[in-house]
């Protein structure tokens, strides 16, 4: 299931929400990312759960692979650079 598209924050000059719940939660990413996930997937909450931590895997992963590329180009940067040096 594709990840949630989240829609842009208006940060203009809208008028204040007379309950302070509704702008909590309009100022606060983790209820429209939440809100997001329940919207795709028909208000289902079990679901959004499990499609939020199966994203939020693969992001980490992908970030962790990265980093791994990132250190072994660094690593094989410091080895050319000794080599050459001598």
């Amino acid at each position: 299931m594709p990840k949630p598209q989240m829609a842009e924050r208006s940060y203009g000059t809208s008028a204040r929400s007379a309950d302070p719940r509704q702008e909590r939660a309009a100022s606060c990413p983790v209820e429209e990312i939440a809100q997001a996930y329940l919207s795709s997937t028909q208000g289902d909450a079990g679901i959004a759960l499990r499609c939020a931590i199966t994203d939020a895997l693969s992001d980490l992963m992908e970030a962790e692979r990265r980093a791994r590329e990132n250190s072994r180009l660094i690593s094989r940067g410091f080895v050319r650079s000794a080599s050459t040096a001598r």
